[in-house]
């Protein structure tokens, strides 16, 4: 790493500080300016993290890959539509929640990660998690799109098992979210919806239900 590039805190300059987004200005030379949209506190920004910090960086959010095994039927993955309001329609995508304060004083991160999956879980699908199912951790901190912003998220893995689906419910909703139904995709579905890049009304999905596709399609132990 070339030391000329750390960014210190004396060069970064809030701009916005609202309770759900903040801008800040990370001014990496004289009169040049670079521009973060964080959820964070300018403390918790990841672009002043020394090294060990950032190596061990808590994610802001944690993404679920739900495929679950019906008795008697091939495995399926659980995507879900859900409205997302900057780009105004429901789409595809995965189970998914921030880290609550709370979770972050857990004794780790991998902990952390793993209360924050089973709750989503529970609270997006209805689907407590049982002692015969696993919550595993696929990747600890992926980077969402860190030209614009230093959101993060963990990938967990839960592969739950069910003798149906008359469990799964969306009435757990909270806030601002809105969904409209499941869609459980066998691994053809999945390869369809790969292959086309929309999901069946045609509308494009996040990065991370990309990453679900992808997992549920060829991992290993699935």
């Amino acid at each position: 790493m070339n030391t000329k590039d750390i960014i210190t805190e004396d060069m970064v300059k809030p701009l916005l500080d609202e309770k759900f987004i903040r801008v800040f200005d990370l001014q990496y030379e004289e009169g040049k300016h670079y521009f973060d949209a964080t959820r964070r506190t300018k403390e918790e920004l990841v672009a002043t993290k020394p090294e060990d910090d950032f190596n061990n960086l808590m994610p802001d959010a944690v993404s679920c890959i739900v495929i679950l095994h019906i008795k008697d039927k091939e495995p399926v993955l659980l995507l879900s539509y859900e409205y997302r309001y900057p780009v105004g329609h429901y789409l595809l995508g995965v189970p998914a929640g921030l880290i609550d304060p709370a979770d972050k004083l857990c004794k780790n991160r991998d902990e952390a990660i793993i209360k924050t999956a089973t709750r989503e879980l529970f609270e997006e699908t209805g689907i407590r998690v049982a002692d015969k199912d696993s919550v595993k951790i696929c990747n600890p901190c992926l980077f969402s799109t860190p030209g614009m912003t230093d959101e993060c998220n963990a990938l967990a893995v839960c592969d739950i098992y069910l003798n149906d689906t008359s469990a799964l419910t969306q009435e757990g909703a909270e806030g601002s979210e809105k969904f409209s139904g499941f869609w459980l995709l066998t691994k053809e579905d999945a390869r369809n919806v790969l292959n086309k890049g929309t999901d069946e009304y045609n509308h494009a999905y996040s990065i991370y239900t990309f990453a679900a596709l992808m997992y549920f399609l060829y991992s290993s132990t699935v």
